[in-house]
């Protein structure tokens, strides 16, 4: 590593070897200097992590400018547009006619017209009285007309614009106050931030229904990709538990990171089929199905290993192999044939034998006391997970269904950090239970190809998308 062109690693190479060679030091001394070198190589190692070589968020640092060479800024080749066109049918038409003062005396047919489209939107308030009309029979006994379903006040807001505040509040994560006075000030309706409140509420309460649907329906799914991250919740730590497949995403906030929170949602306890995720060992415990491992994890930590200390020559060549594998398994449309398998596979025990030199276990007999092990390189325990997991790294080979990655999931919950970023905080547990609720709906309403305005606007007329439906 290089910090204003000194090279670190080269600086604490050279310290070290003086400091071998230095034989009138005192002990006391050496001691200092080890203690020194020793802190200035972790804090070196900290400063060189990103979410290119680690497992850390790309929102936990510094963005890093991109090498000459790679992907300019703007849509790349390939890249399907999205453009402007004319509509047959537009709501307005006007005709501009010429003005044929300015041209010489004559007689002007029109001929044909060139058209031209400007695309523009009116946000207007729109006011529905209902009049109830009361009729008297001979005896003047009065009947009076019915009111639409709903409609149970003298005002009250109708169910296209709560359907509008709730996904600005809870999917443009557009804060209370915002939403409050872009409805004061564009369309001109006061709506407090208590009203606000009391929509999401309602929101959450009718998808309780979507939300056992949900559950049941990634229970019994063939691959499920599962994820957690934190979140704050007026300055207590607590996770967001993500659960979800291709048609169905489930969210749910609690205190407990493991088995304690897994356990609570039911979902975990309840699948039988191949679990993806990034190898928290929470999830082993659930040990009724098969796993498979996010493998852009294991490239983020292969490069960090490599960056970090280049004799680790094999953390290079894992890479490059799972890479190579990841390429040819979508050349051949998802799955390998067996002969291929195996050659992949024998290269990875090859290239994972080979580490044991470059990266041998802990020496024993530094041990500290008689229980526990001894501390580990994060090389070696990488080394380690890949050579005990094979066959849930592997199994993208051999399985069409599942993935080289985890990213299904963590594309899942990025709304969730979006969120963090905008508000710092839930301000409560119900706060929190509504946003995972209505944005576990909103997302697989997405994923069930489901416009997301209509998706709201059906719960604020009480009714489900057939797919929510049990």
């Amino acid at each position: 590593m290089t910090i204003e062109n000194i090279d670190i690693d080269a600086t604490l190479r050279k310290v070290e070897k003086l400091l071998s060679e230095e034989k009138g030091l005192s002990p006391t001394m050496r001691s200092m200097v080890e203690l020194l070198v020793l802190v200035i190589t972790l804090l070196v190692g900290r400063l060189s992590w990103n979410s290119r070589n680690s497992s850390k968020p790309p929102s936990s640092g510094k963005k890093e400018s991109k090498a000459k060479g790679e992907r300019k800024a703007g849509g790349q080749k390939g890249r399907e547009g999205v453009t402007l066109e004319k509509v047959e049918n537009p709501d307005k038409v006007e005709v501009l006619e010429v003005d044929r003062r300015r041209y010489p005396r004559g007689t002007y047919k029109v001929v044909d017209y060139e058209a031209r489209q400007v695309f523009d939107i009116k946000i207007a308030r729109v006011v529905t009285e209902y009049r109830a009309e009361i009729v008297e029979d001979a005896e003047g006994n009065r009947i009076v007309a019915s009111f639409p379903e709903g409609v149970t006040k003298a005002v009250q807001y109708g169910p296209d614009l709560k359907a509008h505040a709730v996904s600005m509040s809870q999917y443009q994560l557009i804060p209370y106050k915002g939403v409050r006075e872009y409805f004061e000030e564009q369309m001109g309706i006061p709506l407090s931030e208590g009203s606000l409140c009391n929509f999401n509420k309602d929101a959450y309460e009718f998808l309780e229904t979507f939300e056992r649907k949900t559950r049941a329906e990634l229970a019994k799914s063939d691959v499920l990709h599962a994820d957690e991250t934190g979140m704050n919740k007026n300055g207590d730590r607590y996770w967001l538990h993500s659960a979800s497949n291709s048609m169905w995403t489930h969210f749910f906030p609690h205190e407990k990171r493991g088995t304690e929170a897994m356990d609570s949602i039911g979902i975990l306890s309840q699948f039988r089929g191949i679990l993806c995720h990034d190898h928290l060992k929470s999830y082993y415990t659930y040990t009724q199905g098969t796993h498979a491992l996010c493998n852009a994890h294991h490239l983020r930590e292969l490069e960090g290993v490599w960056e970090e200390d280049k004799k680790q020559q094999w953390a290079k060549e894992m890479k490059a192999l799972l890479e190579a594998i990841n390429r040819a398994v979508k050349d051949a449309g998802g799955v390998l044939q067996s002969n291929e398998s195996e050659n992949y596979r024998q290269r990875y025990r090859t290239i994972l034998q080979n580490a044991e030199v470059e990266s041998p276990p802990s020496d024993e007999t530094n041990r500290k006391g008689k229980r526990g092990r001894v501390k580990r390189t994060k090389a070696r325990n990488l080394l380690e997970r890949l050579q005990k997991y094979e066959d849930d790294v592997l199994r993208f080979m051999d399985n069409k269904n599942v993935p080289f990655t985890n990213n299904l999931a963590e594309n899942d919950i990025r709304m969730t950090k979006v969120q963090q970023k905008i508000s710092g905080c839930f301000r409560s547990l119900d706060g929190a239970k509504i946003f995972c609720r209505i944005c576990s709906y909103l997302s697989t309403s997405r994923k069930q190809g489901m416009n997301l305005s209509q998706a709201l606007q059906m719960v604020f007329r009480g009714k489900l998308p057939d797919f929510a439906r049990t």
